[in-house]
């Protein structure tokens, strides 16, 4: 499962690269999933419980899943416990 982050401005140069973005990828390596997406083709969308909506990348194959997220949700309940807690 790959989760791309949103690509941000930065304005250190030590961390300047193409262009003057950063994009902060994370890489899950064992994930679980419903069997019946084994044979899922490439492009096909899916929205994982709590965590957002993948689709399938076209490095997948039957034995080694490759989902990317297009859209992450939002936690609309951590805000509400973090404006309790201020």
């Amino acid at each position: 499962m790959r989760r791309h982050a949103p690509v941000r401005r930065v304005h250190n140069l030590a961390d300047l690269q193409v262009g003057g973005e950063v994009a902060q990828d994370v890489c899950i390596f064992t994930c679980y999933v419903e069997p019946s997406l084994a044979g899922a083709p490439a492009g096909s969308r899916y929205q994982f419980e709590r965590t957002g909506y993948f689709c399938v990348d076209p490095d997948s194959a039957p034995a080694r899943l490759v989902f990317n997220r297009t859209v992450s949700l939002r936690d609309t309940w951590a805000k509400i416990e973090k404006a309790e807690q201020s």
